[in-house]
């Protein structure tokens, strides 16, 4: 069983990527075969005008995969596989504008001053250029969590009216692998992202993670470090709950006031620490000419497989 996922070279990465797709990817890479790749085309359906060094990026991104764990996996850039952009081009000529109007992502976002600005047609016909990710190597499964099922649904879709186009069935319908991830906001309570600058960032600084979760929001109506705390309004809780392993016991001292908060946020920032300390450790040590050298191999095998999907599809339709 093979499975696709992809990621954006947008920037650095922080917790929340680690928690929602990296270390969800390090499990799975055991269990399947697995190919991971670096949506650089990707990035510039929205970051187009930003001026980003997609090459380093991309070298970047990989670091933090590899520094994480992922090693059972191929390795490859987008852009690297031109077969992606000449399948996103044919599957395009058949999709309906209306299929990808409805897609609740693209809704949502046009509802966002920042994203109704960059209402592009790269924007419009993402899942189409997802679908080829995901088809070109017959995938038959895709890690996403709940709120990405419409995106794989329209992948279907688009996989359907191509075999009733073309009478024959040369593509795998992929099925979603659901994945539960924990919900980690920033320090602020708001998502976290890096352009909220309330992000915790996989490579930093042990006295770097302590400034961040120091300025973490607690409970408001906590005055006195003795007064009873409401974990559940608090961030720092939520913290403790993925990376402490005596979360039940912060609990209940919070709700005696038996420990006030700064003692409680030097605890989370250790545990925090105990997590990316191997990491960074780890991408200290990395190489850029080993990465290069599993960009190559990884690009190399996902090259043989995509062009020869593409013989089939060209034979197919000329």
């Amino acid at each position: 069983m093979r499975i696709v996922s992809g990621m954006r070279p947008t920037g650095k990465l922080h917790l929340g990527h680690y928690l929602g797709v990296i270390k969800n990817w390090i499990k799975l890479q055991k269990e399947y075969d697995s190919f991971f790749f670096v949506a650089d085309w990707h990035a510039l359906s929205t970051k187009y005008d930003e001026g980003l060094d997609l090459k380093e990026l991309s070298i970047e991104l990989v670091k933090d995969w590899v520094a994480c764990g992922i090693e059972d996996a191929t390795i490859f850039i987008q852009s690297e596989i031109k077969e992606h952009s000449e399948l996103y081009l044919i599957l395009n000529m058949i999709t309906p504008v209306s299929w990808l109007e409805r897609n609740p992502t693209y809704k949502d976002a046009l509802s966002q001053p920042e994203y109704k600005e960059k209402n592009n047609a790269g924007f419009l016909t993402y899942p189409v250029l997802q679908t080829a990710d995901i088809i070109l190597y017959d995938a038959n499964l895709v890690p996403i969590g709940e709120d990405q099922k419409p995106h794989l649904e329209i992948a279907r879709e688009i996989v359907r009216r191509f075999h009733y186009l073309f009478k024959q069935e040369i593509f795998i319908e992929p099925k979603e692998l659901l994945t539960q991830t924990p919900r980690l906001p920033g320090i602020d309570g708001r998502k976290m992202s890096k352009s909220y600058n309330n992000a915790i960032f996989l490579d930093e600084s042990e006295e770097g993670i302590w400034q961040k979760v120091r300025q973490a929001k607690t409970d408001p109506a906590r005055i006195k470090k003795t007064d009873p705390g409401h974990p559940e309004v608090c961030i720092v809780y939520e913290y403790h709950k993925i990376f402490s392993d005596d979360v039940e016991e912060i609990k209940s001292a919070c709700e005696a006031g038996s420990i006030g908060c700064v003692e409680c946020k030097k605890r989370c920032a250790k545990n925090i620490n105990k997590v990316l300390a191997p990491i960074r450790e780890r991408k200290a040590s990395l190489k850029e000419d080993d990465i290069l050298d599993i960009i190559e191999k990884g690009n190399k095998k996902a090259k043989e497989i995509a062009s020869k999907k593409m013989e089939e599809v060209n034979k197919l339709i000329f």
